[in-house]
């Protein structure tokens, strides 16, 4: 039972259940309330629980994600195009909510309850998806008239979106916080465990992806061969088990401490209003004209340098109003100077969206036997991205870093931007290779007749599309893990829950800019009865054309992100 302590201040949102109770340094709690120990908290020990918590919950998304456009073609009888933007939305919404739910674990909740909180729902959102496809009025062979997929029932419709839209909502408030709350298990400030966390996001990445690939195996074969119902139900009880494992290593954890400090969004909120109130009132103060907020020693003055006209109280304020701090300054323009970085990594989570629609549609039209009677869900492939991380990481962290650290002097070996940027050239290399077998791919059903034969298959090995994936896997490693370590690294210590929010938000404006893409171009080309792009029959459509396009796009994309990365200052 948790202990109220009248007047003292650990604020329980970070703390869950625990005693409040305020350490003298304003650090880190253990899960009583009391000044953290070092060898008895936190650092792997407690990494080891979040690490296991994430791999459990990564393979319950990724057993519905993998073949959610799968299940929207076949049993819900969906178009190509119209399941590809449903995908697209779903995903893009699941990875925008993050920042809702980071809001809510900085502002109010705390990470610790927060996850708790979201894995529960998670777990409802699971049940209610295999409910609707166990239940007999919902199950896929009601939706199907003789061998044409018919579409469903309204209702099934309904509670299908429902149950999507509760687990984004769920992995809005989990996703953000376990992997925060697994960084803080590291102090920065600690030589040693500095190292550490710059590792942990390294493993962190690999055993996530992992737990995704054995997902993208058991779940696409589950679905395909054996029942839909399976295959949304194990992901219910790994879901189950991610909860069951956090709640095991509570004892382990270190918690943050706040100290009951103004809600650090409020703080820069204030910055940025007062900067624009001042912005008539003071245009010709300039940094250098307010004294005595030591501005002249902060990192780099001159950037952003109109957030400090909110230091200034103009003259005829009200009694007792204040300025803003230069630390609350500080921490505004960190949080703008992110802007620009976060912008530019938008081309790159447009071509990842692909590998879960378009590319899993290429390889259901291609030879996907293995030997006679036996062949391999489209959908199994992306687990080559999977394996292609699992190479790469381990290899990065131990041979890569320390021979970069030895040139370079830096502890990660290299910048977490310039590891971004890299993943970016995987990402538009991908692309062009996409274009060139796509290209082949309609060569091939052109060659053998099979134009208009949709259900046909093009006899080119499935094989041919390991390439793309193997190469998005790279990209992966690099620019992934090197955002997710930037935005977590850049933003106020309280914000860190916010700043991996930001991260995962690339990823669902991607998805979103995705889907408004695919739907501009399928009103351009698919008029007066021609086959646009996106085509039903994609021996019809010009998938390749779509894959050249993106190559063009994360180029320019990458110039652009150049010149960010070269103009970042780090905090």
């Amino acid at each position: 039972m948790a202990v109220s302590v009248i007047g003292e201040g650990v604020s329980e949102a970070e703390s869950g259940p625990l005693i409040k109770k305020t350490t003298a340094d304003g650090g880190v709690v253990d899960y009583k309330g009391r000044p953290v120990n070092k060898s008895n908290t936190g650092r792997w020990r407690s990494a080891f629980f979040i690490i296991g918590v994430e791999v459990a919950e990564r393979f319950a998304y990724y057993g519905i994600s993998t073949n959610l456009i799968s299940y929207l073609t076949g049993p819900l009888g969906q178009s190509k195009s119209t399941a590809a933007k449903n995908v697209n939305t779903w995903s893009g919404v699941a990875s925008l909510l993050p920042l809702l739910g980071a809001f809510v674990a900085d502002s109010f909740l705390g990470r610790y309850r927060t996850i708790i909180m979201s894995s529960l729902l998670y777990i409802l959102g699971l049940g209610l998806l295999t409910l609707l496809a166990v239940l007999p009025s919902f199950t896929p062979s009601n939706c199907q008239n003789g061998g044409a997929v018919m579409p469903c029932s309204p209702l099934a419709e309904v509670v299908l979106f429902f149950s999507l839209y509760l687990i984004a909502v769920a992995q809005g408030g989990h996703k953000p916080c376990v992997q925060a709350f697994g960084a803080d298990q590291f102090d920065g400030k600690d030589p040693e465990e500095c190292k550490a966390k710059s590792s942990f996001f390294n493993w962190w990445y690999l055993c996530l992806c992992a737990g995704a690939t054995i997902s993208v195996v058991i779940s696409s074969y589950i679905d395909d061969n054996i029942s839909w119902g399976l295959g949304f139900g194990i992901p219910c009880i790994s879901m189950s088990v991610s909860l069951a494992i956090y709640l095991l290593g509570s004892r382990t954890y270190r918690y943050t401490n706040k100290c009951n400090k103004k809600n650090p969004f409020s703080r820069i909120g204030k910055v940025f209003a007062k900067a624009a109130g001042n912005w008539q009132t003071s245009t010709s103060e300039t940094p250098t004209d307010i004294e005595g907020e030591g501005i002249l020693a902060c990192q780099d003055p001159q950037q952003f340098k109109f957030l400090y006209k909110a230091l200034i109280v103009p003259v005829g304020s009200r009694e007792g109003e204040e300025g803003c701090t230069i630390n609350d300054v500080e921490e505004a323009k960190a949080v703008l100077g992110l802007v620009p970085v976060w912008s530019t990594c938008l081309v790159y989570a447009i071509v990842f969206a692909q590998t879960s629609t378009f590319f899993t549609e290429q390889g259901i039209t291609m030879d996907r036997s293995i030997w006679s009677g036996f062949s391999i869900p489209a959908a199994s492939l992306q687990l080559f991205i999977g394996i292609s991380i699992i190479s790469v990481i381990p290899f990065y962290d131990r041979v890569f870093v320390p021979l970069a650290r030895a040139v370079t002097g830096k502890p990660s070996g290299i910048t977490m931007l310039q590891r971004i940027g890299v993943g970016m050239i995987f990402s538009m290399v991908s692309m062009v290779v996409a274009a060139l077998v796509e290209t082949k791919r309609l060569e091939t059903a052109l060659e053998f007749g099979l134009v208009d034969l949709p259900q046909a298959t093009v006899p080119m090995s499935i094989w041919w599309l390991v390439p793309q994936y193997l190469l998005l896997g790279i990209a992966d490693a690099f620019t992934i893990v090197g955002m997710q370590e930037f935005f977590y690294d850049q933003v106020p210590n309280e914000l860190r829950s916010v700043g991996l929010g930001l991260y995962l938000s690339v990823m669902g404006i991607g998805s979103f800019l995705s889907s408004f893409i695919i739907s501009i171009i399928d009103k351009i080309t698919a008029v007066d009865g021609r086959d646009g792009w996106f085509s039903d029959n994609l021996n019809r459509a010009h998938l390749d054309y779509y894959y050249w396009l993106l190559a063009a796009l994360s180029a320019l994309g990458l110039l652009l992100y150049l010149h960010s990365a070269n103009s970042y200052i780090y905090r």
